[in-house]
């Protein structure tokens, strides 16, 4: 396992659209290992998630580790999950602006719609073929991650760019209106 560098916000293979896995690459050694690697990357990055051309890697992977930290304390744990050549579709007509950051962005929060619910079909390493219905933060962090395999970042999804804040702004305004619970409203 290895820390990589992830690529930031400027470098060309980030705009760059992913290749899917064959077949043959599944059960490969060098999969696992990217994988290891992406999920050692964005905990010591304290990520939520991990597209694989965030590590210079143009494939359709994604890895994900869905619990509170010191960057989204206010967020549900959903724990570990990787997606190979994932293909999403949104199983409603709802949306839902929320904030978002990004590893690849240093510094900056902003707002941006996603679909609220939506089916996920995708490979694990191995092969197995896999569906998943979700909802939530989850299928934000989704989405996110799934942008970064077609070159897209959340700034290009951004409909209002005066939501954009620089982190610290964000933790001494906004953070604290979402840590409060319904009873203390």
């Amino acid at each position: 396992m290895a820390i990589r560098e992830i690529l930031k916000i400027g470098n060309p293979l980030l705009r760059e659209r992913s290749r899917e896995l064959a077949e043959d690459e599944l059960q490969s050694p060098q999969l696992k290992e990217l994988i290891s690697d992406m999920f050692e990357t964005m905990r010591a990055a304290r990520g939520v998630g991990l597209a694989a051309p965030q590590v210079g890697e143009l494939v359709r992977v994604v890895v994900l580790d869905i619990r509170p930290n010191p960057r989204y304390p206010y967020i549900e744990s959903t724990g570990e999950l990787v997606l190979v050549n994932p293909v999403l579709t949104p199983t409603g007509n709802g949306r839902d602006l929320d904030w978002e950051g990004c590893l690849s962005i240093d510094g900056l929060r902003g707002k941006v719609s996603r679909w609220t619910d939506l089916s996920a079909t995708f490979r694990i390493p191995g092969g197995e073929r896999c569906h998943l219905e979700v909802s939530g933060f989850l299928a934000r962090a989704i989405q996110h991650e799934c942008d970064h395999l077609d070159g897209i970042l959340w700034l290009d999804r951004t409909e209002d760019t005066r939501s954009i804040t620089q982190v610290t702004e964000f933790e001494k305004y906004v953070l604290p209106s979402l840590l409060k619970t319904p009873a203390e409203d």
